[in-house]
């Protein structure tokens, strides 16, 4: 072996039993837990879908009279304080409705009989409130489908924070308990995930909207609970 290729060799048999020796070095013991933590909060938002459905002869005639009274409920919504930015078209739709009629021979015959159109309004109440004197206002002017209500937060953020903290907390709890019952002890924090998970929303029945109240629709905003689960991995000493 030449003089200058010594030095490497040399080098390469004393690094090759260290990487041996690393890579046979264990696992280190460790110990995966769930955490859960809620926080709640009342809502500051409600999110309403308002519909109007009118019916005619002819398509154009359904139009016509549906574009009336939409326009008229917009009209009330931003006068109650609605902003534009709150007020979104989330549908139209325009259905043929047919009379059938069975005959002798077992078909059925079809006739058209009128035309309905659904235009159907989503809207964000900000003033939550004024919820219930919305939805009547809305009912007095043509709304006569749709009705459904959730009530949820603009900004949750600080919310769920506070629920995820609770959720570490959790785990470490739990973490404890695990290893003090295996005759271990629990070391650092080697891995964290969570996964937020949203409230589900609090319907209203449409059946209370009833137009000849003549009250407000009565409305619960309650409060919203805000889940977030963790996955904590610790280290085992």
């Amino acid at each position: 072996m030449t003089k200058h290729l010594l030095p490497l060799a040399l080098a390469a048999a004393i690094a090759f039993p260290a990487m041996a020796g690393a890579a046979d070095s264990p696992t280190p013991a460790r110990i995966v837990v769930s955490g859960e933590g809620e926080a709640t909060t009342p809502p500051d938002l409600a999110l309403l879908s308002l519909s109007v459905m009118r019916e005619a002869k002819t398509a154009r005639a359904a139009l016509d009279a549906n574009n009336d009274a939409m326009a008229a409920v917009i009209a009330a919504m931003k006068a109650a304080g609605i902003k534009d930015r709150d007020l979104q078209t989330a549908g139209i739709q325009i259905n043929p409705r047919y009379n059938y009629t069975n005959k002798p021979d077992g078909s059925q015959e079809a006739e058209l009989v009128a035309y309905q159109v659904t235009n159907t309004l989503a809207v964000r109440v900000r003033d939550i409130d004024k919820t219930g004197e919305i939805l009547d206002k809305a009912v007095s002017l043509g709304v006569n489908q749709g009705g459904g209500i959730s009530f949820t937060n603009d900004n949750p953020a600080a919310t769920i924070d506070a629920a995820r903290k609770k959720a570490v907390t959790n785990a470490i709890a739990k973490a404890k308990t695990l290893a003090e019952a295996a005759g271990v002890s629990i070391g650092r924090v080697l891995e964290i995930t969570d996964q937020n998970i949203a409230p589900p929303p609090m319907a209203i029945n449409a059946k209370a909207f009833d137009a000849a109240a003549g009250a407000a629709v009565p409305t619960q905003a309650g409060e919203n609970a805000y889940n977030v689960q963790v996955t904590v991995t610790f280290e085992l000493k």
